[in-house]
């Protein structure tokens, strides 16, 4: 791991810009020059969501899942569908909450507070400016409907009628559980906050003129971060934090439940019309049944009172990487 601040923010922008062209280049040939910007905005958001949680986290590679999965998460990838100046909006709204999170940590909360308004006053700056110009790189209309939920626990189904993708990947829901559980208890309650104002604008009509679907960015950025977090709680975890990680084991193997039953019904249909879904569905429990059992080697570890927090974090990592490079992937080839 790199040592100093500068290294790891280095190796992070080569990490985050490797796994860019990996995802795009086989399209590369088809791109037109603007296009380009897809590869950047997601290197950009991954980068800004990890300089935002190393003021949170102290764990390098908790901030570089929480820069992945936010740069590389169903979310920004789906912003492909528009124009690219919407994947660069999305990418800046990390790096503007930076000087909130800086300033919060030197114990001016009211002035990191009024800093915490600069990403949401972006976002109606930005789409204020665009339609002055005429321009409409997301159109205003365009909200979050209850069919497009169903990416909040399969991202790679919901690809198949959502333009815009609300959810995560399967296995970092565990450290965003986690990581949720321990926000409470520790009464931490800044980013629970942010995160329930952007929730309630996603649901509002054109805000401000901006379009509803463009907020999500601000609660998957929050959550991204919690992700982090809860990878960094997880592999730090003691006996006292048997309970909620046994807890979160659980609910991944509930989900894993969930996703067969679904793919069991999928398969059920007239000449397996639908036999794609619930091959997707099963792929979906596959990746909820290894998040269970990685979180379950967690508990008993920790249940152990052993510390061991290489084998923790080699099981959770490693774990997490399965599902980013798969199912960006996935996502990646079925938008191009």
């Amino acid at each position: 791991m790199p040592n100093s601040k500068y290294s790891q923010f280095t190796a992070a922008a080569a990490i985050y810009a490797g796994f860019a062209i990996y995802l795009y280049q086989p399209y590369f040939r088809h791109f037109k020059p603007l296009e380009y910007l897809f590869v950047v905005n997601s290197g950009l958001a991954a980068l800004g969501c990890f300089t935002l949680s190393r003021l949170w986290i102290r764990g390098f590679f908790a901030s570089l899942f929480a820069g992945a999965i936010y740069g590389f998460g169903p979310f920004v990838l789906s912003l492909t569908n528009y124009h690219p100046a919407i994947g660069f909006l999305s990418a800046a709204i990390g790096w503007l909450f930076c000087p909130a999170a800086f300033i919060t940590r030197t114990k001016r909360h009211y002035l990191g507070s009024l800093f915490a308004a600069l990403p949401f006053l972006a976002i109606i700056l930005f789409f204020t400016l665009f339609a002055r110009m005429r321009f409409f790189p997301m159109a205003l209309q365009e909200r979050l409907y209850l069919a497009d939920l169903t990416g909040l626990l399969f991202p790679l189904v919901a690809v198949n009628h959502s333009s815009v993708l609300v959810g995560f990947y399967h296995i970092p829901l565990a450290a965003l559980i986690f990581g949720f559980l321990v926000l409470i208890r520790k009464r931490q309650f800044s980013l629970i906050i942010i995160f329930a104002i952007g929730a309630l604008l996603t649901f509002c009509n054109s805000f401000c003129n901006v379009s509803p679907l463009m907020w999500i960015a601000i609660p998957v950025l929050c959550c991204s971060v919690l992700i982090g977090k809860g990878i960094s709680y997880l592999t730090s975890a003691g006996f006292s934090d048997r309970k909620p990680i046994l807890f979160t084991t659980i609910i991944m193997g509930i989900f894993a439940i969930v996703a067969l039953l679904l793919a069991t019904k999928y398969f059920q249909t007239f000449a397996g019309l639908t036999n794609k879904y619930a091959m997707l569905f099963v792929e979906a429990a596959k990746l909820y049944m290894l998040s269970a059992i990685s979180v379950a080697i967690i508990y008993f570890v920790a249940r152990a009172k052993l510390q061991i927090y290489s084998l923790r974090l080699t099981v959770l990592c490693s774990a997490i990487s399965i599902d980013i490079f798969f199912s960006a992937r996935f996502i990646i080839d079925k938008i191009f």
